[in-house]
């Protein structure tokens, strides 16, 4: 007992002791800790505030009062979103809108394909084959075995090693730009891109740079920026990655992208370029490959390739393709391949049988490069209006030459003209943004569109109905 007495007492000597050989800035600071301390547990954390309780007669005028704020913005009753056209039968080469027959230049039915015979008996014998839909995604026996056969029909036409499809175009680039982009990492996209790329860089959370339409000179001294901001961070630098996204044929511009100077600047500033080719796919090229073809570039060299099945191939649908490990990414972290229903395995059929007829001939892409010339050079010198686009583009824009001052009256005065062509038997249609969500939102812009079904003496007729469209509405 007396023994442990000392002890006790030998701690307490060493305690004091400690204390005065303590530093006074020590002590000052713990002192100052513990009177804090205690003020937090004798004072009240919040007042109560004075306040008179209304009357039940009170509450209610002021319920009555109270008008919420509306769920989205009031929307004009003549808004063209609102006053769709109405079409009966297939969008071929001759629509019926409203009730009116009519040509069509407004459906990106680029080869004819939509209505084409062998495509749909080969529809027709997978819809009886497989049934409708499908009712599951890839990873919950939502993969039939013609998916695997159109994946791999793709691959060996691109000549890559690898091709996924995706039940839905629009989410295709929407979906794979987000599986390997991600939060800090850089993104150097054109500012006429496409709104599905736009939300593909929008769901990355990555950091976007815009350079300007098609200009490399512009998209160099971004990356020489970027090039000058790593040499100050090393560290971070190395883990970030860098990557360039363009399309083959610009959809809101109908430009070909710069596809060779863009390879020499991924080479040089270590960067990836991520190609989306749903308007060149099944266009450009000798085979109707796309961009890489037409201009005689490495396939390899680019790292991945998107487009959508819905335009050249006439189905729904996208696919990517490049190397193995690439695209078996996408099959872990595409969302709209991990989560949406897989494609219904009769339109699948019919994209195959597409191939099967692009392989077969491929003297239509110059048929079809032929007409887009054609109507390229007869839409010339039309009063009010000017040509957007590349000769070879079948996506071509007409757009005022002198804006009227406002976007409204720029759309009303295109409007007019797209009815007068309509009323004459001419199908077109505007090109539509959602004007608050886009990055650059393109100027107003009449869409035409051109398929190897059209004539000549088509082509002509819709030419020379848009000039006289122009004199009458315009002028």
């Amino acid at each position: 007992m007396a023994a442990t007495g000392m002890g006790q007492q030998w701690v307490l000597v060493e305690m004091v002791q400690a204390f005065y050989e303590a530093p006074a800035y020590h002590l000052i600071l713990e002192g100052i800790l513990i009177l804090w301390i205690i003020r937090l547990l004798f004072s009240k954390t919040y007042k109560l505030q004075e306040r008179s309780d209304l009357t039940p007669k009170e509450k209610e005028e002021l319920i009555e009062e109270w008008q919420p704020e509306p769920l989205v913005s009031p929307v004009p009753k003549d808004h063209p979103a609102l006053n769709y056209n109405v079409v009966s039968g297939p969008p071929t080469h001759i629509i019926s809108v409203n009730g009116k027959e009519c040509i069509n230049f407004a459906s990106f039915n680029f080869l004819g394909l939509l209505d084409n015979e062998k495509v749909k008996s080969a529809a027709q014998a997978s819809l009886k084959k497989y049934g409708v839909g499908t009712c599951g995604p890839r990873g919950f026996y939502g993969t039939f075995d013609v998916h695997l056969e159109l994946e791999e029909r793709l691959a060996k036409f691109m000549r890559t090693e690898e091709a996924i499809i995706y039940s839905y175009g629009f989410a295709t680039i929407a979906s794979a730009i987000p599986a390997y982009s991600k939060r800090g990492d850089i993104v150097f996209v054109d500012e006429a891109a496409c709104f599905a790329i736009q939300k593909g860089l929008q769901a990355s959370r990555s950091n976007i740079k815009l350079f300007k339409h098609n200009d490399m000179a512009d998209l160099e001294r971004l990356l020489k920026e970027q090039e000058t901001e790593d040499q100050k961070n090393p560290r971070k630098a190395r883990v970030t990655r860098r990557f360039i996204v363009v399309e083959g044929l610009y959809m809101n511009t109908g430009d070909v992208c710069p596809l060779p100077e863009l390879i020499k600047l991924k080479y040089k500033y270590k960067v990836r370029i991520f190609l989306e080719e749903s308007l060149s796919f099944g266009v450009l090229g000798e085979h109707g490959r796309g961009i890489t073809e037409h201009f005689g570039i490495n396939i390899d060299d680019i790292d991945l390739i998107s487009a959508n099945m819905e335009n050249s191939l006439a189905s729904i649908g996208g696919f990517c393709c490049g190397r193995s490990f690439i695209i078996d990414h996408q099959r872990l972290s595409g969302q709209g391949y991990c989560f949406s229903a897989s494609l219904p395995p009769l339109l699948a059929a019919a994209a195959i049988e597409a191939l099967n007829i692009m392989e077969d001939n491929p003297d239509i892409f110059q048929t079809l490069r032929a007409k887009c010339e054609r109507i390229h050079k007869a839409l010339q010198g039309i009063s009010g209006l000017k040509v957007v686009g590349e000769s070879f583009s079948p996506a071509l824009h007409l757009q005022l030459e002198k804006s009227c001052g406002s976007r409204e009256d720029d759309v009303k005065l295109l409007r007019r003209v797209v009815d007068y062509c309509m009323n004459s038997g001419i199908a077109l249609t505007q090109a539509c943004y959602l004007e608050k969500e886009e990055k650059c939102l393109p100027p107003p812009s009449i869409r035409v569109v051109i398929t190897v079904e059209q004539t000549e003496q088509e082509l002509d007729k819709a030419a020379s109905l848009l000039k006289e469209a122009a004199q009458s509405v315009l002028n």
